[in-house]
């Protein structure tokens, strides 16, 4: 089971072990939980939604999921000229949804298609030659790269443009999984884990060095943990503008597989 290294997660993670026989959860990167789900090394993991249109036989499993209504947070784009004169762009190594997501605006809103690379974790973001960076998780809380002024929230920038929030991450199984037996204990470790937001949040401040205020805004406020009829509108969406861009082949649409979604 994969499981994302990031604060953003620690809802749907910390209390897991309590209602599955997981005796331990891989951490990794989004992305690299992804390619992993890819090569069939994982049956279950929360991975990008992006990877969920990409990979034809991936099911939503449960309705607990990563998303935000609006300011996320944690997906920021730092540039040093306006939006509509980025050229090029660095893309968090950790990132797939974002990544996607931040071109699709660019391109939709700013009619502009800059050039990108992937950023390495262990970058110097004031020495990158880029336009923007795109950085995501707790790198992105943390980070204030001095020589890139402007900040862009791309949660912010896409319910802006839709009305509609954003869905990061999704729980998925790969064919032949229980799915059944799965997702209703997802999602009962997701309702444990919001109820502990405080303890999440506390222990979170410590380790990133971050105020216990924004720690737990952050997991209250900015983000949410519930699949609802308006995330799955706003993947519908999504899934139309990765097709419209090239991302992923067309024809492509998300398939539920628990009764709780």
């Amino acid at each position: 089971m994969g499981g994302v290294c990031y604060l953003n997660a620690a809802p749907l993670l910390r209390y897991l072990p309590e209602y599955l026989p997981v005796e331990n959860i891989d951490y990794d990167l989004p992305s690299r939980l992804a390619e992993r789900m890819s090569r069939g090394e994982l049956d279950v993991a929360i991975v990008p939604s992006f990877h969920a249109f990409r990979d034809p036989q991936s099911v939503v499993l449960s309705d607990a999921c990563i998303a935000a209504q609006d300011v996320a947070r944690s997906v920021i784009l730092f540039s040093r000229v306006p939006l509509e004169q980025i050229r090029s762009l660095a893309l968090d190594a950790g990132s797939r949804s974002s990544a996607a997501l931040v071109r699709i605006l660019l391109a939709e809103l700013h009619q502009t298609r800059p050039r990108t690379r992937q950023l390495p974790l262990d970058e110097d973001l004031d020495t990158s030659p880029d336009d923007a960076v795109l950085l995501i998780g707790d790198r992105a809380m943390v980070s204030r790269p001095s020589r890139f002024p402007q900040v862009w929230d791309v949660g912010a920038m896409w319910h802006q443009w839709t009305g509609l929030p954003f869905v990061f991450a999704l729980w998925i199984v790969r064919p032949g999984v229980d799915s059944a037996y799965w997702g209703p204990r997802f999602a009962s470790a997701r309702d444990r884990g919001v109820a502990r937001l405080h303890e999440i949040a506390a222990e979170a401040a410590e380790n990133l060095g971050l105020p216990f205020p924004t720690c737990y805004d952050y997991l209250s406020r900015n983000l949410h943990f519930h699949l609802g009829s308006e995330e799955k509108t706003a993947l519908e969406l999504f899934g139309r503008l990765l097709q419209k861009h090239g991302f992923v082949p067309t024809g492509v649409h998300l398939v539920y597989d628990c009764a709780n979604t």
